[in-house]
């Protein structure tokens, strides 16, 4: 399968990078909790999920695409870093979502109505359905990653890159990305499942609509008048949730599992998946460092809640006088203004809320490695 496949990978980072800097395919970033957690886990699937993706991305098409996205280096454009991140920076984990749908096949095993001789095909625990869906899964959040990559012209600056280069970024972030999902698409309907078909179309489309709900906030203030802590999580489970939880579902679908394990991985990955954004979402307040102040979405979970707490008028005070004389956002001063109130304690509560949530689903099925390795993930987005 991997024939040939290392001389073009390297191919494919230098294209990427255009030599600027030495990559490999894990990070050297140093190991955090998270990552040893992932390490760890990795190794009960059978081998690393870093290389999950590596069957598409290293074909001929994409690898003919890379070469025309070093034409983007010295640009600002966004999928130059997408890209690089896909050979290179596992500190997003890119494949987060492949390890848990691996690791939930394993821990549910096969089912009391699984066919004996189905059971024969099993590597590790785990059926190869559940390991193709578990790379379709990679291919379909890796697609949507290369999408958000398209950058709007209309705020456009010189300091960008040349207007020229960033409409053929934006052409090639749509390509790229729509030749990873329609061989994501291609793989799911060789599952044979109907089901399972259905659960993951209906992912797709939560996360356009997901992606319409944060492009739809008003960048200046941040979400719209009326977005409370429920409708952040609503529309967060749309754009980050539901394509993991309904990849765990389909996993135990594939497996022949009942409708119960079926609701159970669901919400497994549900509030996994919430957790981890919330995570996400608090690093820059929770995270104390030298040097530049980090940046921070006006979207994130903290910033919302403490918007919650302190009002719309008081909220866009607060902006005013985090703006510097170049009308930018002075980011120290609007994170201590989000840190006076309870907006990242609210956060981290609920952090933690769903974690527990996340360690009570899986709770009903067997004691096993694979288990342990699910409980310490969901443990380990509580670490800051």
């Amino acid at each position: 399968m991997f024939s040939g496949s290392w001389s073009r990978l390297t191919r494919l980072s230098a294209s990427i990078t255009g030599g600027q800097r030495g990559l490999s395919l894990f990070s050297s970033s140093g190991s955090s909790n998270w990552s040893k957690v992932v390490s760890d886990a990795e190794k009960i699937v059978g081998y690393p999920t870093s290389f999950m993706s590596l069957r598409c991305l290293l074909s001929d098409e994409l690898s003919n695409v890379a070469m025309h996205v070093r034409k983007l280096v010295g640009t600002q454009h966004p999928l130059l870093n997408t890209a690089r991140g896909f050979v290179s920076d596992s500190k997003n984990n890119l494949q987060m979502r492949g390890l848990i749908v691996l690791l939930l096949s394993k821990t549910a095993g096969p089912s009391r109505a699984a066919n004996d001789l189905l059971a024969q095909d099993m590597v590790s625990g785990i059926y190869p359905s559940q390991r193709n869906l578990a790379e379709i899964t990679e291919l379909i959040h890796t697609a949507f990653l290369v999408h958000r990559g398209v950058v709007n012209l209309k705020e456009w600056t010189v300091s960008d890159g040349p207007l020229k280069d960033m409409e053929f970024g934006n052409k090639m972030a749509v390509l790229s990305g729509d030749f990873l999902l329609a061989n994501a698409c291609t793989g799911l309907a060789q599952l044979n499942d109907t089901k399972v078909v259905e659960l993951i179309s209906s992912a797709i489309g939560d996360l356009v609509q997901g992606i319409y709900y944060e492009n739809s906030y008003n960048a200046e203030d941040g979400p719209a008048d009326g977005v409370d802590a429920a409708s952040w999580e609503e529309q967060t489970f749309l754009s980050h949730g539901s394509l993991l939880a309904k990849s765990c579902q389909s996993a135990l679908q594939l497996a022949k599992h009942d409708k119960e394990a079926q609701r159970l991985a669901y919400l497994y990955g549900k509030h996994l998946s919430l957790g981890h954004k919330l995570n996400s979402d608090l690093q820059p307040f929770v995270k104390s460092g030298l040097g530049e102040p980090a940046t921070f979405s006006l979207s994130a979970a903290p910033v919302l809640f403490h918007r919650q707490i302190v009002g719309k008028e008081r909220w866009r005070q607060q902006l005013q006088q985090a703006k510097t004389l170049r009308n930018q956002l002075d980011y120290s001063k609007l994170s201590a203004a989000v840190k006076s109130e309870k907006g990242v304690s609210s956060a981290v509560d609920l952090c933690c809320y769903h974690s527990n949530r996340a360690l009570e689903a899986i709770q009903a099925f067997p004691s096993s490695e694979a288990r342990s390795a699910l409980e310490n993930i969901a443990s380990a987005i509580t670490k800051f």
